[in-house]
């Protein structure tokens, strides 16, 4: 037997995570007697898309399954999707209907030299994330925000903004309050790459390593959340300045799909603006000084 079609296999995934967040009160239903899921029975959620339970099993378990534009409407009404979830959804299904083609475009990702040179004349944090969160290019002032490790001195496939996240030894932000979010922000993005390509191997190195040594990561990558576009608020824990509570924003570069700015900013004149004023200056006087101290070319 043929292995399942990769995006067909997304597509159960995704199914079954939002099944498993419905409670039967949820969409009217009696919770009945002693129940062994906390959320719908695929049969339940079966009846309520107007499908039979082997049709919508047979989705669940990524086998083959052509479902139309008519039975995904159902289930997203059935599964009380948003927006951005039921694009997900049609998206998933679409690429199912679809054979893989034989050879997908995994060329190297690359920062155009105009956007090298953006970066350096922002006075505003900003980074450039591949589509799987590698860190690609940074400025002199996220480079102070981020800190430890030293991004010009870090391996480079280490580079990746999940993996950063989800390792305690470089970071203390799981003390922040509101850590999960951003967590689950970044985990969102990667779910939207994974999407478009489910057997990158980028993407199944990164997911792969995290799900074995975070459980963390379990917990927050089977709620399948997805993010179409980010942005929000991070919180940057420095000792040198205090906390410093930046939003943020992201802004596509030319590709398909292909990189993108993440761009860090306060409001003017606000505490927080002070506080990345300073850490920027900080962060100057001890390069100047790191150049004073390095040995000279002969």
């Amino acid at each position: 037997m043929s292995s399942p079609h990769p995006y067909a296999r997304e597509l159960g995934d995704f199914l079954r995570a939002r099944r498993g967040r419905l409670r039967p009160h949820d969409v009217g239903l009696e919770p009945g007697g002693r129940r062994k899921v906390t959320g719908l029975r695929r049969e339940e959620l079966a009846l309520l898309a107007g499908l039979s339970t082997d049709y919508y099993q047979r989705m669940e378990q990524g086998r083959e399954v052509r479902p139309s534009d008519e039975v995904l409407d159902a289930l997203a009404g059935a599964l009380g999707l948003d927006d951005k979830e039921r694009r997900h959804l049609f998206a998933l299904a679409r690429a199912a209907r679809r054979p893989m083609p034989e050879r997908v475009n995994r060329d190297p990702e690359r920062v155009p030299d105009s956007t090298r040179r953006l970066l350096r004349v922002m006075d505003t944090p900003a980074v450039v994330l591949g589509r799987h969160l590698d860190l690609l290019d940074w400025n002199p002032m996220a480079q102070a925000l981020l800190g430890d490790p030293d991004p010009d001195t870090y391996p480079p496939d280490r580079l990746n903004m999940l993996l950063l996240m989800f390792d305690d030894t470089l970071t203390g932000e799981r003390s922040c309050p509101d850590w999960e979010r951003q967590a689950l922000d970044y985990i969102g993005m990667m779910r939207a790459a994974v999407a478009t390509d489910p057997t990158h191997p980028r993407a199944t190195a990164i997911v792969g390593e995290l799900s074995i040594r975070s459980a963390e990561f379990r917990r927050l990558w089977a709620r399948h959340d997805v993010r179409e576009s980010a942005g929000g608020t991070k919180t940057f824990r420095v000792p040198e300045v205090g906390d410093i509570v930046l939003d943020w924003d992201t802004y596509p570069l030319p590709g398909s799909p292909g990189p993108i700015m993440l761009v860090f900013t306060a409001e003017p004149g606000s505490a927080d603006a002070d506080r990345l004023q300073l850490l920027a200056s900080l962060h100057a006087t001890r390069s100047a000084r790191a150049d004073e101290h390095a040995p000279q070319a002969r």
